[in-house]
């Protein structure tokens, strides 16, 4: 009787608090950041799906458990009644982890698919140059029929705490289809950008690519995810998503600011 006071006791307090934690965007993420694009949101939906199903498989296992304790805990040296075979419940646990394992395949390999997508016509395309230890981003525009750089940033190491040195930075205009296509002229790097949920390798004499369409305004913080030399920790970058008009203005004042170079 005490037991089971104190289990309800304890069921009483926790439900409280997991209804007050429930509410925070943070809690609900699970520890991934918060998405900017259509992309990453699929993503954080498969992380919650997944941590859905592990939370109902252990609180089935967490449940056996405690009720085997409570409930078939010795009381004499008599030799309980064994069961050696249970067809029913042998079909059971072999069938029940092969058809979560299968219904986790499905929508993994669901939602690999509509991220790693790509399309005819992007609206923007970048080419993502990594270097030791910084970034290029070259942006492309196609004319006759052949793509021509149209806007270029190059970057220099950032010390991760400098209170001087920007950082380059990759600008993208929300709601429009933004291809990034990776190339490395050294070693292996990684682009990163918490914000995207999603990392893609940059290797020499490979070009990885891959679509996505920011959706919330703002500046979010990229950096190499893979061991690259002496200065990886200073290999940053920032993402700048802005308004349609405001990418438009960024490219007609890089286009007239070569053209005034050239002169």
């Amino acid at each position: 009787m005490r037991t089971r006071r104190a289990l309800r006791s304890a069921a009483a307090l926790g439900l409280p608090a997991m209804t007050a934690t429930a509410c925070s965007g943070e809690v609900s993420r699970l520890g991934m950041p918060e998405p900017i694009s259509d992309q990453a949101e699929r993503m954080l939906n498969l992380w919650q799906g997944s941590w859905i199903a592990a939370f109902a498989v252990g609180a089935v296992v967490w449940g056996l458990i405690i009720w085997a304790v409570l409930f078939h805990r010795k009381r004499s040296d008599d030799l309980p009644p064994q069961v050696r075979y249970n067809m029913p419940i042998e079909i059971l646990y072999t069938a029940v982890p092969f058809v979560i394992i299968a219904v986790l395949f499905y929508f993994t390999a669901r939602d690999e698919n509509y991220v790693e997508k790509t399309t005819d016509n992007p609206a923007v395309t970048i080419d993502v140059t990594a270097f030791q230890w910084s970034w290029q981003f070259d942006y492309k525009e196609k004319a006759g029929g052949q793509e021509k750089t149209v806007a270029s940033v190059v970057g220099q190491p950032v010390a991760p705490n400098a209170s001087s040195g920007p950082k380059p930075v990759m600008t993208i205009p929300t709601g429009q289809t933004v291809r990034v296509r990776l190339h490395s002229n050294d070693v292996i790097h990684s682009f990163w950008v918490p914000a995207l949920l999603y990392k893609k390798d940059v290797m020499p004499g490979y070009t990885n690519e891959f679509e996505f369409t920011a959706k919330k305004l703002g500046t979010y913080e990229g950096r190499c995810a893979e061991l690259c030399g002496v200065d990886h920790s200073r290999m940053l970058f920032q993402l700048k998503v802005v308004t349609p008009e405001q990418y438009a203005k960024f490219i007609a004042d890089s286009k007239a600011q070569a053209a005034g170079g050239a002169q």
